[in-house]
């Protein structure tokens, strides 16, 4: 393996920025409707107990935009810096979901966070409210056009080639944004970010809960919390389901990695492991767990349904479909087995973890409950909160990494997307520089966060000070940001 390969490198670059990267966008989608939930429960009852949680969360929410801006910028650097023959073959249609996430959805999202940070003194309260609402679908509105530029990537729709078959050209930009692929993932999205939100405000509520301090404002966090978790792994599940489906008729062979199958299979046969022990390649089983008909049930909603293996797979990639590929790939069109498989299952493990976490969590806290809650169970409630986080993150992984050997399915080979003048050692500077620099602001960020949790909301008002709701727009207090 030689250390200096651009492709390597480039690969390892885009894959770490990625992930750090999205540690932040989640924990934005999830929470921004959280304090909206917040801040409208305030509006509704007049509670003030409401607008200090508004007001605490939308500090985390706040720092976790900014830091998610400052790390997403690099993002689309890389693809002029690393990736310049995937953006001349792709830009066209690539660039153009890009264009909309940058210029429209996020200007449109920057813009009302603002009215809402600064407006609390200046804005009618109903107005107010509206802007955090507009900002939680301009984050979602923004997250739709990234996904459908990653949809692209998993199933080419809307384009046509150049004469010259140099590039992908746009055709229908409709079909680009309506592509199966993006429909699906986006809901899936949306509900692993309010899986991750969620923990961090269930881990939030125990820290203070288990110290018996804002009882008050924490305990309505934590219900919320524990409720979101669930609803949330719920909607992961569903969405998901139908995104496995898309999965299958679009990329079959990334669900035949998914399983390690090399050969087709029906009914009973089209067995799911849920544990196996084998060579790192899956060409040989020593032991597995497996449960009969489901992976046929996940792929075709039948219990005798019929799904793909490698070797069949690959013996049609190789001669009928992509045939002047298979000479790149060595005549394999499958992805790294072990990456895959175990993806798969930790995705769906650490999902399944913290929502179990959440039902327990909600019968130990319960009205009716006799006992106090233990101590290490408030530790458990706390640690949680990265659970849903390395669901998503192992989720991406599966994701991207299922795809290979293709930068566009179908299209383009990862290989050949790499910048061809750039050498190795400039990519690999710029991989240290990144992640030195990320490194400095996982500190920054981590820190501020932790501060502001362990400072807590502000107190309710006491038996002499004024109401919230008593007082007029303009002495509003304004300590949110």
């Amino acid at each position: 393996m030689d250390l200096l390969d651009p492709l390597l490198l480039a690969r390892w670059q885009f894959g770490l920025t990625t992930l750090y990267h999205f540690i932040f966008v989640p924990l934005t989608l999830g929470m921004s409707l959280f304090v909206a939930i917040f801040q409208s429960a305030w509006y509704r009852t007049g509670d003030a107990k409401y607008l200090v949680l508004t007001r605490f969360f939308g500090k985390i929410f706040l720092i976790n935009f900014a830091m998610g801006i400052v790390t997403g910028i690099v993002q689309e650097f890389q693809f002029g810096m690393n990736w310049s023959s995937y953006s001349r073959f792709v830009g066209d249609v690539f660039g153009a979901p890009l264009a909309f996430e940058g210029l429209m959805a996020f200007f449109f999202e920057a813009t009302f966070i603002g009215l809402w940070i600064f407006g609390w003194d200046k804005l009618p309260r109903g107005l107010h409210l509206a802007t955090i609402w507009i900002t939680v679908a301009g984050t979602w509105m923004s997250a739709y056009f990234i996904l459908a530029a990653n949809a692209f990537m998993q199933n080419p729709v809307g384009y046509q080639m150049a004469q010259d078959g140099g590039r992908a050209e746009m055709a229908d930009f409709v079909a680009v944004l309506l592509n199966p692929v993006a429909l699906t993932q986006f809901p899936h999205t949306i509900f692993s970010a309010g899986m991750f939100a969620a923990g961090v405000m269930i881990a939030v509520a125990a820290w203070h809960l288990a110290r018996k301090q804002n009882i008050e404002t924490m305990r309505p966090a934590l219900k919320l919390g524990l409720w979101a978790m669930i609803v949330s792994f719920i909607g992961v599940g569903l969405s998901g389901d139908q995104l496995g489906l898309v999965m299958v008729e679009t990329q079959p062979m990334k669900m035949a990695a998914a399983e390690a199958m090399f050969d087709s299979a029906c009914g009973a046969d089209a067995s799911f492991s849920l544990f196996s022990i084998g060579t790192p390649d899956g060409t040989s089983e020593i032991w597995s767990l497996r449960v009969p008909y489901l992976l046929a049930f996940l792929s075709t909603h039948t219990l005798d349904g019929c799904v793909e293996g490698i070797n069949d797979l690959n013996l049609l990639y190789t001669q009928e479909l992509f045939p002047q590929f298979a000479d790149q790939v060595d005549g394999s069109f499958a992805p790294i087995l072990w990456v895959t498989y175990w993806s798969f299952r930790w995705m769906m493990g650490f999902g399944i973890l913290a929502a179990f976490i959440a039902v327990v969590g909600l019968w130990v806290t319960r009205k009716s409950a006799k006992r106090e809650v233990a101590p290490w169970m408030w530790k458990i409630a706390i640690w949680q909160a990265p659970l849903a986080l390395f669901g998503i993150l192992v989720g991406w992984i599966f994701t991207e990494m299922g795809r290979q050997p293709w930068i566009v399915f179908g299209l383009m080979l990862t290989e050949d997307g790499v910048s061809p003048n750039v050498p190795g050692w400039n990519v690999l500077v710029s991989l240290i520089a990144f992640t030195l620099i990320y490194a400095a602001l996982a500190v920054v960020e981590f820190g501020l966060i932790f501060k502001t949790v362990r400072t807590g909301p502000d107190p309710l008002p006491g038996p002499d000070d004024p109401h919230p709701n008593d007082l007029s727009v303009e002495d509003t207090p304004t300590t949110v940001y």
